[in-house]
């Protein structure tokens, strides 16, 4: 009993002692997870804590469930507009981009370790990068980058996971073929399984749980906990006939996630809360599983895994995989050093000790220390990397507070009930003597002023401190938002980032010689300057892309609807260095070639 009961104090006092460490950590710029993983180690055998923990197969089970939390939350809040803007690229980086990480890495180690199947464990190991720690750090830094890039590594994040668990299942099967998690069938069946069968687990379960939540009436309560269990069975469904649970779990989250369904607010947040829980609940208990003083035999080997990692394999195979897709060479540097890796390396690298792999320690420990250094390398040079290579945009106006109220019976297409304040710098101020006019068929169900609740016609007129209550189509929260939302809210110069002059994007490109006396292309003068970028782009335009016309820069400034309305001019772009220019010649060529062989068949 006793003993019973210090684990709960211990439980508490360890997730509040995360939370305070994760304030100070934000004040500070410190990589959030690398705190977790700290107060882990700190209440270890080796801290003052002087907890012993040592169950591998515990810490794998835990681990499981908490990772396929972790993704289902990501999926839930990952748009599907994200896939249509960054889709291909982020699955060349999340298949393509993790065989040759782990290549390379096994190439960098291979000659040391004298068994290539080992070095390539352990780059398979490492070789996928974790969404949590970018993002989490982006928000910790008030910087907000090209939605573009934004979009490719959080995809990437989601898909990549599901990769690098195949690798490292396959390549201990191939050096422990009778340990645990060995798999009986040959390379191709395998990954076929994994893949194939994974990706329908998630979206037969997707569109099944979504179609359930439509149609149960249960307690409100209970609609976050319905949900998140069902995804669980597809995880735990989809695993027990060796298919990848990781990757249909994700898909389950992005299917239910895309479409609104009954208490979708209240999923929303449960959700979000669940996956912080599961995100410090791994990192704690993989700082108690490592004991800190075994890793100084293992510094060394980790130390140069870690920089051939960062500054060799993830560069190279990024550039590799974006060739086609037309990111210059700003975005790819980005994208290649924003690779950080998390949870995901010293999770996989429990199998080999699980298994009876040989060197099982040796897997953990490298994987910790490389972890360990990424966050702190890559995340706190994150933030002004992003700066000094122009990837950040004009920070995004913040959606206002709003409530949303979810009513018995109401589902995907019914109307939606918000609640607004109505603050000081809301757009909705500024239109004639404060007049309200709403989209579509919104319409205000009551207003509340000074603590009195009045009609819908008291809305005539809005003050600020007015609190609106709002029906309307679901689809129309959006434009509500950014009506209620402020008039501007940037934090940093737009014209540093979005070019010193505007032009209107139906101007033709004729007009753009004129005004500022460039060369164009023969034959494209009668184009519209949106339409000439757009077909430059190679996938959606997105605030911040840049397409190069002579010794200028044209920048997509304003963008709704996919489409180009206003272009920002930078008369003075930055050059790229030597070897970049090159890398871009040669992605240019490349594509060329693609698009005149489609042409020609």
């Amino acid at each position: 009993m006793d003993a019973s009961n210090q684990l709960i104090l211990l439980t508490g006092t360890l997730l509040l002692l995360s939370i305070f460490a994760g304030m100070v950590s934000t004040r500070v710029g410190a990589p959030l997870l690398v705190v977790f993983l700290a107060l882990g180690m700190l209440a270890g055998e080796n801290g003052p804590g002087g907890i012993l923990f040592s169950d591998f197969q515990a810490a794998y089970t835990i681990g499981s469930a908490a990772l396929a939390i972790i993704l289902f939350e990501g999926g839930m809040r990952t748009p599907l507009s994200q896939f249509r803007q960054a889709g291909l690229p982020a699955f060349a980086l999340a298949t393509v981009g993790v065989l040759l990480s782990a290549g390379i890495v096994a190439g960098a180690i291979g000659p040391f370790s004298h068994n290539w199947v080992q070095a390539l464990l352990m780059g398979s190991i490492v070789a996928s990068t974790d969404a949590a720690a970018v993002f989490g750090l982006m928000r910790q830094n008030k910087v907000d980058i090209h939605k573009r890039v934004r979009a490719t590594l959080e995809v990437e994040s989601g898909l990549n996971d599901p990769m690098a668990i195949f690798l490292t299942l396959l390549l201990v099967t191939i050096l422990a073929p009778n340990g645990a998690g060995a798999v009986s069938m040959g390379p191709l069946p395998f990954f076929l399984l994994q893949m194939v069968g994974g990706a329908a687990f998630g979206a037969a379960g997707g569109f099944a749980l979504r179609g359930i939540l439509r149609r149960i009436e249960i307690e409100p309560g209970l609609y976050p906990i319905f949900t998140l269990a069902g995804a669980l069975v597809v995880f735990g469904a989809a695993q027990s006939v060796h298919a990848s649970g990781y990757l249909a779990i994700y898909l389950v989250g992005l299917l239910v996630g895309h479409q609104r369904s009954k208490a979708h607010a209240g999923i929303e947040k449960f959700l979000d809360a669940f996956a912080w829980l599961a995100q410090i609940a791994l990192f704690l208990m993989l700082g108690l599983l490592v004991t800190p003083s075994s890793l100084i035999e293992y510094l060394g080997p980790a130390v140069w895994v870690a920089v051939v990692l960062m500054f060799v394999a993830r560069p190279l195979a990024t550039a590799l995989c974006l060739l086609p897709f037309r990111f210059n060479w700003r975005e790819v540097i980005f994208v290649s050093w924003v690779g950080l890796r998390g949870a995901v390396p010293i999770f996989l690298a429990i199998v080999p000790v699980l298994s009876g792999a040989p060197g099982g320690m040796a897997y953990f420990s490298v994987a910790f220390v490389v972890v360990v250094l990424s966050l702190l390398v890559q995340g706190w040079t994150l933030a002004p990397l992003a700066r000094l290579l122009r990837l950040t945009v004009p920070a995004e106006a913040q959606p206002p507070a709003r409530f949303n109220i979810d009513l018995p019976g109401t589902v995907e297409g019914d109307n939606a009930v918000a609640g607004y304040a109505v603050a000081a710098d809301s757009l909705i101020l500024t239109r004639p003597d404060g007049a309200l006019s709403l989209p579509g068929n919104a319409r205000v169900l009551m207003l509340l002023r000074e603590g009195l609740a009045l009609g819908p016609n008291a809305a005539a007129t809005l003050v600020p401190g007015d609190y609106l209550l709002i029906r309307g189509d679901a689809e129309l929260v959006g434009h509500l938002d950014r009506l209620f939302g402020p008039k501007s809210q940037r934090l940093i110069d737009p014209d540093a980032l979005l070019g010193e002059f505007t032009i209107d994007g139906q101007r033709t490109l004729d007009d753009l010689a004129k005004l500022y006396g460039v060369p164009i292309p023969e034959g494209a003068g009668g184009l519209t300057i949106a339409s000439f970028m757009g077909d430059k782009l190679a996938t959606l335009p997105a605030v911040g892309d840049r397409v190069r016309v002579g010794p200028i820069d044209l920048i997509a400034k304003t963008v709704d609807d996919d489409r180009i309305h206003e272009v920002g001019i930078d008369l003075e772009p930055e050059r790229p260095p030597e070897g970049m220019e090159r890398w871009g010649k040669l992605s240019r060529w490349l594509r060329e070639g693609f698009r005149f062989r489609h042409q020609t068949h």
